[in-house]
């Protein structure tokens, strides 16, 4: 709270989110304490989708763990200051070192989360991971769900029994303008959703305050009175005092006041929801990971900005809560105990038990015997091994008069791929349904579609050559009707390399027109989360696709591709052209360990392909020196250009101007020694900033420890 509260102070309009980590402040402890394992050399670790707008209690923890340092966390939202700053959400792109997954578009992180729990055993039946008992947690506002790419998936993962998936819910009933359900229950209606699609659904719904009293509910006078008061009632319990309670809660049924007759208004007023009962939630948890055969959602009912009191504690301004004044923050220090005096209370400084205090203990001693800290993100561990030139040859060498389109020489690469004795069993097909659109069902009875549970008929193409082949071990991912799934596919492959150290390869073919237009969003996620591997836009441009006229003619894809930085775009012409630009990308991306993607489009014209030119693979920069010469000639032939094929100079090559052919009566006056332009080769610099100077600044207060060395030391 404080690092939030002190860079407003700094700077106007900064920013920052309080009360999301405040409501889910328990259900992240007990995860930090219990539960997330990180990754030694015996297991590979657990997998958190942390809330977007919870970072800034994830920084608070990381800095108690001195993972973080004092400058940092007080430079939050200013990246860019002359000491390092905090990034505003998690973005791997801007902490390379810290986040594994960009989470803050809301709606993007459950259905990613749902799809790398779906890779790791993808991985795992493939034989590319040895099996373990590896979770992955998503952390999912309630207000979130609203949003399609939650809700889409949720089928996928009890289809394919992801008992390695957990989902926690912080249902504080909120979103940012008002209640998620201000005239229903929006924990019953996830319940019914989640149970409907063969989820396993724990409820942590009423903290231990409640437990004598549901233990006289012997007719159910309680129960009944928790069901029937609406989310926006209880939203407006949690601002109104404990006179208010009873009357309007209990006061229903005289029954009810019989049971709280001996509390007081006090005690009614403080009687916690569950997903601030540490034990209720760790009973969840446990119970969760124990679960086996279909994934698990925990819903636990929050309060939002819980703790702020007067000034945001489920008040429906608390997402905007930036600041606190003195006496709200002398309330907040005052109901946890944190021991900051009034003296200085109002300088919102950080605390920071000392390290040899029972709490800083407890918190190491956890996160060592879990395995380490989170999150973090791995670098890539090893290069691969660039399949040999001859894979690529037949591409370059022309089709003579046979015609193809850019599609089939595509396909027929990416099976020569598949067959590598290398990098073959790395490579990860993505396909929504259009597989026989793309010509690409050839490869279905070859490399098999990945089922988990096999193929439990027969299929009634089984007679075909091409018949349609599920297998456990299968390396196609048909994904269906779903390009956001596809995607999120492509993302936990493609970001495999860091987040379990094995270099897949995903080749995801889609409809060029329903690529970007309508997932752009995780596009951009995948280019934050430092993704590789090639999206191929297939029937691009002007379609052949008899009939599907305007709604399937893709002429932008190209303009929304130029939009992310990290994503190199093609239209290659010929299959000499994708052949390089794919040979070179996996170098790049694999072998040089460069974090980018591709995007190729390929069409379905069909037409004949030339053998690839001299010089063209080594590539180079056309330089150019000269733009006008000075020429003696009749005026009626003075040329209105001067034309030369720059594609007949090779690489290290230069044009001079005595290399120029002039027109009939012309005379070149300029320096004929003079350079025109050149073919250069392309240089690839990694530059490294110089640190910047700064001139010394005043260092914020830590409360609570004695000032040391290390805690002044930038990214410890």
């Amino acid at each position: 709270m404080a690092m939030v509260v002190r860079a407003n102070r700094q700077e106007e309009g900064i920013g920052g989110h309080i009360s999301t980590y405040a409501s889910a402040a328990t259900l992240y402890e007990v995860g930090f304490n219990h539960f997330f394992r990180g990754r030694t050399d015996k297991h590979s670790g657990d997998l958190v989708y942390f809330q977007g707008h919870a970072a800034p209690g994830n920084y608070a923890r990381a800095f108690l763990e001195g993972r973080i340092s004092l400058e940092q966390i007080d430079n939050f939202r200013h990246e860019l200051h002359d000491k390092p700053g905090l990034s505003s959400y998690p973005h791997p792109w801007l902490m390379p070192d810290f986040w594994n997954f960009p989470t803050v578009s809301m709606g993007l992180g459950p259905i990613m989360a749902i799809y790398h729990a779906r890779l790791i055993r993808y991985l795992e039946d493939r034989g590319l991971k040895n099996p373990s008992d590896q979770k992955v947690w998503a952390f999912v506002g309630d207000g979130e769900t609203d949003e399609p790419e939650s809700l889409g998936a949720i089928s996928l993962a009890s289809r394919e029994h992801l008992d390695n998936l957990i989902f926690i819910v912080n249902c504080n009933l909120q979103r940012l303008d008002g209640p998620v359900r201000g005239n229903g229950k929006i924990i019953q209606e996830l319940e019914a959703m989640f149970r409907g699609a063969g989820w396993n659904v724990i409820k942590v719904i009423w903290g231990d305050d409640w437990d004598p009293l549901l233990e006289k509910d012997k007719d159910g006078l309680l129960v009944k009175r928790m069901d029937e008061v609406v989310d926006g009632q209880y939203q407006r319990y949690v601002v109104e005092s404990g006179e208010y309670i009873r009357k309007d809660f209990f006061g229903k049924d005289p029954r009810l006041l019989e049971m709280v007759k001996h509390y007081s208004d006090e005690q009614l007023q403080k009687m916690r929801r569950g997903g601030h009962d540490p034990e209720k939630v760790y009973a969840a948890c446990k119970a969760a990971v124990e679960h086996k055969g279909s994934p698990t959602i925990i819903l636990a009912q929050t309060i939002k900005g819980y703790g702020l009191g007067a000034s945001g504690e489920g008040r429906n301004i608390t997402h905007q809560q930036k600041k606190l004044n003195e006496e709200e923050l002398r309330a907040f220090r005052s109901r946890f105990g944190i021991p900051i005096s009034d003296e200085d209370v109002g300088k919102a400084p950080f605390y920071r038990p000392p390290e040899d205090s029972p709490e800083m203990k407890y918190l190491q001693e956890r996160r060592k015997a879990l395995g380490g800290y989170l999150p973090v993100r791995h670098p890539m561990r090893s290069k691969l091994r660039m399949p040999g030139d001859k894979l690529f040859n037949e591409f370059l060498q022309g089709t003579g008069d046979r015609e193809i389109a850019t599609t089939m020489a595509l396909v027929h690469m990416l099976s020569k791929l598949m067959q590598d004795d290398e990098i073959g069993k790395l490579i990860v097909p993505i396909i929504p349904d259009e597989a026989r659109t793309f010509g690409m069902d050839a490869l279905f009875r070859k490399f098999g579609i990945y089922s988990h549970t096999g193929q439990l008929y027969e299929p009634v193409d089984k007679k075909n050559l091409l018949y349609y082949r599920e297998a456990r071990d299968g390396q196609i991912l048909e994904e269906g009707i779903t390009e956001a799934g596809a995607m999120s596919s492509f993302i936990a492959a493609g970001t495999a390399y860091s987040n379990h150290g094995i270099n897949t390869i995903p080749f995801f073919t889609f409809y060029s027109m329903f690529g970007f237009q309508r997932i752009g969003d995780l596009i951009w996620a995948a280019a934050d989360a430092r993704c590789k591997g090639f999206l191929i836009g297939a029937t691009s441009g002007r379609t052949t696709l008899a009939g599907e006229g305007l709604q399937h003619q893709d002429g932008n894809s190209h303009l929304l591709a130029l939009t992310v930085p990290n994503l190199l775009a093609y239209d290659p012409a010929y299959a000499f052209e994708i052949a390089v630009i794919v040979q070179e990308g996996i170098r790049r991306m694999y072998e040089r360990g460069e974090d980018i993607f591709y995007y190729i489009t390929v069409t379905n014209e069909k037409y004949p392909h030339p053998p690839m030119p001299e010089g063209v693979k080594e590539g180079g920069v056309l330089q150019q020196a000269e733009n006008e010469l000075q020429l003696e000639c009749p005026v009626r032939h003075i040329p209105e250009e001067i034309k030369y094929l720059v594609t007949e100079i090779k690489l290290n090559e230069r044009l001079y101007m005595k290399d120029l052919e002039l027109s009939e009566g012309a005379t070149l006056v300029s320096d004929p020694e003079a350079l025109v332009c050149s073919v250069t080769e392309i240089q690839e610099e990694l530059a490294e900033e110089a640190p910047a100077e700064s001139e010394k600044s005043d260092e914020p207060e830590v409360i609570g420890e004695k000032p040391s060395e290390e805690q002044e030391t930038p990214g410890e």
